[in-house]
C-alpha cells in the first residue's frame, strides 16, 4: 500500500498561504492523509524547514495520531495534548503546537511535512522533540510521505 498525504488545497510546491505564517495568523493548515497500511498503529508529523541558514528548523512535531485518525483540522490546538491522546512536541521556536513558516530574508524556504505510518502504539510520551521523537520510532516507521510547500516573505 502506498499512503499520500495532502496539505488543505495547496499542490506539492504551491507557496503556503500568509495566514499560515508569522505573517499572518500563524495557524496550522488542514493535513490529511490516505492510503496507508492497516498495519499501522499510530501516526506522526514532522513539518521543517531544511533550507534555514543555522541548518534545518523544525516547525511542528505531532504524535501519538491513532490510526482511526485522518486529519488533522486548521488552527489544531497550540497544546501538549489534544483531543485523541494525540502529543505535541516542541518545535525551534521552544514552543508546543505548529509555528508557520517565518524565514529571515526575502529567499525562498522550502516547508516540507513529514507523515509516518508507524508500528508504535499511540503511547510514546510527552516530551519528544524531533530527535527524541525519531529515536523512538526507530525501526518502527512503516511509511514515510512528505509534502513540500515554500513560502518568501515580500518587503
Amino acid at each position: 500500500m502506498t499512503g499520500m498525504v495532502k496539505i488543505s488545497s495547496f499542490k506539492e510546491g504551491d507557496q503556503i498561504s500568509m495566514q499560515y505564517t508569522c505573517d499572518g495568523k500563524d495557524i496550522s493548515p488542514v493535513i490529511s492523509w490516505s492510503g496507508f497500511s492497516p498495519e499501522t498503529k499510530s501516526y506522526a508529523i514532522i513539518m521543517d524547514d531544511p533550507d534555514a541558514p543555522m541548518g534545518t528548523f523544525v516547525h511542528w512535531v505531532v504524535y501519538n495520531i491513532p490510526y482511526s485518525v485522518k486529519e488533522l483540522r486548521e488552527n489544531f490546538p497550540k497544546a501538549q495534548v489534544t483531543e485523541n491522546g494525540i502529543t505535541q512536541g516542541k518545535n525551534d521556536f521552544g514552543k508546543f503546537g505548529y509555528g508557520g513558516p517565518c524565514p529571515p530574508g526575502h529567499k525562498p524556504h522550502r516547508y516540507i511535512f513529514h507523515l509516518y505510518s508507524t508500528l508504535s502504539e499511540p503511547k510514546i510520551p510527552e516530551g519528544m522533540d524531533k530527535k527524541k521523537l525519531l529515536r523512538a520510532l526507530d525501526g518502527k516507521i512503516l511509511e514515510e510521505k512528505t509534502f513540500t510547500l515554500s513560502y518568501k516573505r515580500n518587503g
